[in-house]
């Protein structure tokens, strides 16, 4: 079996769960003797290709003289190439411009192929380049032999449709997030259209917990019988000398936020609770690590409520900076306004640090066991931060039911439930 799976992003290269995710279930169709062709807009050159097999989009040719082309061209009229969206950025990043690059090659007065050289990133020309995206997907689903088409987020989803288009094979979109959890009800409406236009034209939608599920029927009228529910697993964390337990007895307690710092991911109310947490226990220290289009805003808030002296900035951490991170960690909070699952409480869980996470959340649906608060009531989640700071038997409570709970939930396990959806479709 060959699945032909297009992401946006990939390990060492990812800005958020996404390409973790990907990873992780790529990781497990390949035990499970899943063939993957995994395509990305752009290859950096320090991937696993031992391991992977991928397809870069900047790397194709496309052929003008391709049957597909211009019925390809038609149909992503209903991309807005004008339209603006910047997920996942810092602030700085929101002045840069993603510069996408043609080089044309003619035979005589007749042009014959293009290639197209994309990003890879989050720009100003995101939208184009999901669009040109697409484009290129017609081109590599014409010359690549596949049984299943299977696409991860809106960004990918016209290429999906593309190569069902092509190909005539069936469509499964996995939905790790919604606009309505990226931006609450206030969304960017050609990313809802992309979005339910995908959830339309797949033959299974991939949803990743019952909590995307039902905003999936609720807001975008899909039936039920079409969504499958698969839930994230967690890469096995590496065991060093850092491990956790150097932290445990020091005075100073650490309490970690690491996320994108947006609107989805509630960094204002961890802000908020940490301004309450330290008026009771003032030797705490708070550490928000990320980056994202809220970061100097959290920044000016800390400044205002002068909690400066105990709160961090540490930027975007990635791979064995995450794992420290993790290791000098007395409690780990999550408090998304809107989390489709949320892998992070996973990973801080099996480094051994009792978790706090929002009932807003789909991995709140997998850790039974975790403190649970709404994300919007920050008296909660600093009494939350404070129980687990003042009794330690609480945080050995959690620790030991969190490790047993994480455990059942490895990306082995969500590629054997994947590829039993793959068998039903071919």
């Amino acid at each position: 079996m060959r699945v032909l799976m297009f992401g946006w992003e990939f390990p060492p290269h990812i800005s958020g769960g996404l390409g973790t995710a990907c990873f992780g279930l790529t990781s497990g169709l390949l035990e499970h003797d899943v063939d993957v062709l995994f395509v990305v807009p752009k290859l950096f050159g320090d991937e696993d290709r031992k391991k992977f097999r991928f397809i870069s989009a900047s790397d194709t040719e496309l052929n003008y003289t391709n049957k597909y082309y211009n019925e390809v061209l038609k149909r992503l009229e209903y991309i807005q190439i004008s339209s603006a969206i910047l997920p996942y950025l810092s602030p700085e990043e929101y002045e840069h411009h993603s510069t996408i690059t043609t080089h044309d090659s003619f035979s005589g007065e007749n042009k014959i192929s293009k290639h197209i050289s994309f990003s890879g990133h989050y720009g100003r020309d995101l939208m184009k380049e999901v669009a040109q995206y697409a484009l290129m997907a017609s081109e590599i689903a014409s010359g690549n032999y596949f049984d299943i088409i299977h696409a991860h987020d809106w960004l990918t989803y016209p290429a999906g449709i593309v190569a069902k288009q092509v190909s005539g094979k069936p469509l499964i979109i996995h939905v790790h997030a919604t606009e309505f959890d990226r931006s609450g009800e206030n969304i960017n409406q050609a990313v809802f259209d992309i979005e339910q236009k995908g959830m339309n034209e797949a033959d299974v939608i991939i949803a990743v917990s019952d909590f995307t599920k039902q905003i999936i029927m609720n807001k975008y009228g899909i039936a039920e019988n079409k969504i499958k529910v698969v839930y994230n697993g967690v890469i096995p964390i590496q065991k060093n000398g850092e491990q956790n337990d150097h932290s445990k007895n020091k005075k100073n307690k650490i309490v970690t936020f690491l996320g994108r710092i947006t609107y989805q991911k509630g960094p204002d109310y961890f802000v908020e609770a940490a301004s309450k947490v330290l008026e009771r226990y003032p030797d705490t220290h708070f550490v928000m690590a990320g980056s994202g289009d809220m970061l100097n805003r959290m920044i000016k808030r800390v400044a205002e409520l002068r909690i400066s002296s105990r709160f961090h900035f540490t930027g975007f951490l990635k791979g064995a900076e995450t794992n420290r991170m993790y290791a000098m960690s007395d409690i780990y909070v999550m408090p998304s306004v809107s989390e489709p699952f949320g892998i992070s409480p996973l990973e801080a869980a099996q480094s051994g640090v009792p978790v706090i996470i929002s009932k807003q959340s789909g991995v709140s649906e997998v850790l039974k066991n975790a403190l649970k608060v709404d994300f919007w009531d920050v008296d909660a989640l600093s009494d939350a931060i404070c129980a687990l700071l003042n009794h330690r038997s609480l945080a050995t409570i959690s620790v030991r039911e969190g490790n047993k709970e994480v455990e059942k939930l490895s990306w082995e396990r969500a590629a054997q439930n994947t590829k039993r959806i793959y068998q039903s479709l071919i």
